[in-house]
């Protein structure tokens, strides 16, 4: 029989890996399940696909998973022959028997395993569904009313909690920087209760919010072109005002205006057809107000270097001479960082701007400004094989061990391109999930480390759970009991100021948007970044999505809170999570309009301007398919206490060590 196991494996694409262990492996399958040779490779061709192994080799490790499979096919099939048929282990006899008495073993680092118990027609728990969750009381004799996931002793191995190293560093930017951790990095603690006696308790900081955003439960999906036109009309609107005030340029009212001699003239990037931009297809159009829509051809012959993209707002000074091409000589891509954008009546109420922490802001704060620490990690936070959140647990574990002033949580939470979420295979609410998988471990946590604890959540577009609409609301707050204050819902995209640190997040995948629609040319002997030259273009553009139109399958709504995408100042910390490779980047941009001298002439010199220099971070995701991603971890030291006036040349990235962590 092992000789036909063989073969059939063979004919079906698959090759055996330690060829002698893994066929007696099989064998015992087949006898102990009464399977014929056949039978067993078909069930293993449904587990490959199940749990996306890579590669067509059946390896030794995948085989204790197997059985677990073969032992759930055998319960589901005796089921479906006599539905009172109920199968219960000594474990399950605990569970039921136990009153109310939990186990500590869901707080270490290994993966939960779920079973749930739902009531059948006769009366009896049906401990064989994916999801087992008993709402136990808390440890302080209160009734918290959090879902606590029962263990079992026997766990399934999964590929996640395979890792041979739980933590590696990948990068680390300002190594320099010491972080004033006094833990020895290569010996494991004795336990995670140790490490939390032996560190101090976490100071608290005042978090507040900026600008403004949409409401809870807003009405979307009524956008109009009307209000699409009047978003694209304020931004080259903006942005032809700051040229104004910054340049001494007589401003050509019309792009397509015929003149003999050099005009200056501001527009939006468009592409002439459908398909994507290129040297030739670039048109540049005016507004409505002074140039009545019009588009002109630009020629790009006579630039050095540039970096378009549609929905691009730039100034343009050139030549026109027929009215219609525009012949650059030189471009204006950016806002002036210190210049304040004004949104007129679309500015958001002052209610809207309201603090999150009501006790203390950030204008109570002294002078003098701590060292802090944060966590930031994006979804998803459980792997594709399963919705245990593995991933979730073991950055909780690192955070209780850390001790962060600030854990930063971005969507999506509830994946809606989750096998099992797109498939419909869960027995439970979307919400239900959020708030037995995430909430109640968050709560948890923040019980644990204390008052000086803050979490905060941004939502994305694509939680199941959630308003799927861009700009997005913040998740509703008052489902969580948190008399602290500790966990704060922001919208996406948020800005906030946490202990003087401007932090700037947006979970949409704009540096991915923006990868596949731009078009550059990179002068010789510059360097080519593309990643920070991407995430540059979001802070020039002061807007967290500066493309238009819109990538299909993002539901842009202007119409919701257009004033949410505007970056009113620019943050200190740029957070953007993308499926791109995770970095660490800094972020040059000119306090004045920065020239780029294009013509041959100049060879690409630059005038002198004084730069502000601003991080960049891409925290990967957390979960890639089966396995873990990655997180970044923070610590940034305080500034100056001597000075009473602010340094203007005192910059984020000289006082800030950031890690890119994967686990």
């Amino acid at each position: 029989m092992d000789q036909q196991i063989k073969t059939e494996f063979t004919q079906n694409g698959f090759a055996l890996e330690d060829e002698e262990d893994t066929l007696q492996k099989c064998l015992t399958f087949c006898i102990n399940f009464g399977l014929k040779p056949s039978e067993l490779v078909s069930s293993w061709e449904v587990y490959y696909l199940n749990m996306q192994l890579d590669g067509c080799k059946v390896l030794s490790s995948h085989l204790d998973g197997f059985r677990q499979h073969l032992q759930n096919e055998q319960k589901q099939s005796l089921q479906k022959q006599d539905t009172d048929l109920h199968f219960y282990s000594s474990n399950d006899i605990d569970m039921l028997l136990e009153n109310g008495h939990e186990s500590n073993d869901d707080d270490t680092q290994n993966t939960p395993v779920k079973q749930s118990i739902r009531s059948t027609g006769h009366g009896t728990p049906d401990l064989f569904s994916p999801f087992a969750l008993a709402k136990t009381p808390g440890t302080d004799g209160k009734s918290s009313g959090k879902y606590r996931s029962r263990v079992r002793s026997s766990s399934p191995v999964t590929p996640f909690g395979n890792r041979s190293n739980k933590y590696v560093v990948q990068f680390v930017f300002n190594k320099d920087i010491s972080d004033g951790s006094t833990e020895d990095k290569a010996a494991e603690p004795q336990s995670e209760d140790d490490v939390i006696r032996r560190m101090p308790p976490v100071q608290r900081y005042s978090l507040q919010m900026l600008g403004s955003w949409p409401t809870p439960r807003c009405r979307y999906m009524y956008d109009s072109i009307e209000e699409k036109f009047e978003s694209l009309e304020r931004r080259i609107k903006m942005f032809a005002s700051a040229l104004a005030a910054k340049e001494a340029h007589n401003f050509s009212s019309n792009v397509a205006l015929a003149s003999q001699e050099s005009v200056f003239v501001v527009g939006l990037v468009c592409c002439d057809g459908e398909g994507h931009l290129n040297d030739k297809s670039i048109m540049l159009e005016g507004s409505v107000e002074f140039s009545g829509g019009q588009t002109v051809r630009l020629d790009l012959h006579k630039l050095d270097g540039f970096s378009f993209f549609p929905g691009q707002v730039i100034g343009v000074e050139g030549n026109n001479p027929s009215g219609h091409c525009l012949v650059a000589s030189r471009l204006f891509d950016s806002f002036p960082t210190s210049y304040p954008l004004h949104l007129g009546d679309s500015d958001a109420p002052s209610a809207k701007r309201l603090a999150v922490d009501r006790n203390s802001t950030i204008t109570s704060l002294p002078r003098t400004q701590k060292s802090i620490s944060m966590l930031i990690a994006a979804g998803p936070f459980t792997t594709t094989d399963n919705l245990d959140f593995e991933p979730l647990i073991d950055l909780l574990a690192y955070a209780r061990k850390k001790q962060p002033n600030l854990l930063l949580l971005m969507g999506p939470f509830i994946d809606s391109d989750h096998p099992q979420i797109k498939i419909g295979t869960v027995d439970r609410l979307f919400s239900q999930i959020f708030q037995e998988e995430v909430g109640a471990r968050l709560q948890e946590y923040c019980e644990e480390m204390g008052p000086g604890a803050r979490v905060v959540l941004v939502p994305s577009t694509r939680d199941a759970h959630h308003d799927s609409v861009f700009p997005q609301p913040p998740f509703n707050i008052d489902a969580y009991e948190d008399s602290n204050q500790q966990i704060t819902c922001i919208a996406n995209p948020g800005i906030f100021s946490f202990n003087e640190i401007t932090i700037g997040c947006c979970t949409v995948d704009i540096l991915r948007h923006l990868s596949s629609e731009e078009i550059s040319r990179i002068p010789e002997g510059s360097s080519n970044d593309r990643l920070a030259r991407l995430a540059t273009h979001v802070l020039k553009q002061r807007s967290f999505y500066p493309l238009f139109p819109a990538v299909s399958g993002l539901n842009l709504d202007l119409s919701v809170a257009p004033e949410a995408l505007h970056m009113l100042s620019i943050p200190d910390l740029l957070i953007l999570p993308s499926d791109l490779a995770s970095f660490v980047k800094v972020l040059h941009l000119a306090d004045a309009i920065q020239k780029t001298e294009l013509g041959p002439s100049q060879n690409g010199s630059h005038e002198d301007f004084t730069h502000r220099q601003y991080v960049c971070v891409n925290p990967g995701r957390l979960a890639k398919g089966i396995n873990g991603g990655t997180f970044a971890e923070l610590f940034s030291q305080g500034k100056n206490t001597d000075s009473t006036v602010a340094d203007a040349t005192d910059c984020i990235t000289d006082r800030t060590k950031i890690s890119i962590v994967r686990i």
